[in-house]
């Protein structure tokens, strides 16, 4: 289902919201999110162009989506190609036993397709900016992050009045380029994608294969902002179009029969 469309695209706003403190497991996130808004100047009256984005780490660690690697035994497939790449084996066998599917295993690079659908690199298990016990834990991909987004989605519609849209974004790479950057790996209020097929484009041609990634559109810009290192990691997106529904991450990943992957 579709809706209104949020903003006109004119003028694009990115404010990183301030204060939020390393979170831990069981934290209430969509809380600590509503005081953020409360703190960040500029952020609030929050009006109708406006979309929170909120980086995975802190989602997995809020729902305990963590895992110790102390407590792991790898197989000795990990334990080879770990020392032959200078990889944690135990990382490994963490990607491993979350994996759906290996789709690639070679030059010290792990690809698999997890549970959730996606396909990156080492499932989404990351070990990095992890507060006090960096380098003894890693977080998984938060198990339903549309869920995720809509419990941030409610709680910021309950307490400060506006129906604001949320995505939650982790970094993936890109077949063919070098660099990560960032996309939606949950959504709440909005539509994912802008099918533009079908339509005519400035000179009047119609558009037979333009498939607009909104929600990843936002991911990357928030990352703008946010920074991998600087403990940033919220964002409100103020000024782009987008349409207003509930659309799911799903509605964004490929079926195998156009996966040219697989």
């Amino acid at each position: 289902m579709t809706g209104p469309r949020g903003g006109e695209g004119r003028r694009l706003e990115i404010l990183a919201l301030e204060d939020i403190p390393e979170v831990r497991s069981g934290d209430d996130l969509p809380g600590l999110v509503v005081a953020a808004l409360r703190r960040t100047p500029g952020a609030l009256p929050l009006g109708p162009v406006d979309v929170l984005v909120v980086t995975q780490k802190i989602v997995s660690k809020a729902e305990g989506a963590i895992v110790d690697l102390r407590s792991i035994e790898p197989r000795p497939e990990a334990v080879a190609f770990a020392e032959r790449w200078d990889r944690d084996a135990r990382q490994l066998e963490v990607v491993l036993r979350e994996a759906r599917r290996v789709v690639r295993m070679e030059h010290g690079v792990l690809i698999t397709e997890t549970p959730q659908g996606f396909v990156c690199a080492n499932g989404g298990v990351d070990a990095s900016n992890l507060g006090p016990e960096t380098g003894s834990i890693v977080t998984l991909l938060p198990a339903d992050a549309d869920a995720s987004a809509a419990r941030v989605r409610e709680r910021v519609a309950r307490e400060l009045g506006v129906d604001v849209p949320v995505i939650v974004s982790d970094s993936f790479g890109r077949p063919w380029r070098w660099g990560i950057v960032d996309v939606a790996i949950g959504v709440a209020g909005l539509v994912p994608l802008e099918d533009l097929r079908g339509t005519p484009d400035h000179d009047g041609r119609t558009m037979r294969s333009t498939i607009r990634a909104v929600a990843d559109e936002f991911a990357s810009a928030a990352e703008l902002a946010l920074g991998k290192i600087e403990g940033r990691p919220v964002a409100l997106v103020r000024g782009a179009s987008f349409t207003r529904g509930e659309g799911s991450i799903r509605d964004v990943l490929m079926d195998s029969r156009f996966d040219l992957f697989r």
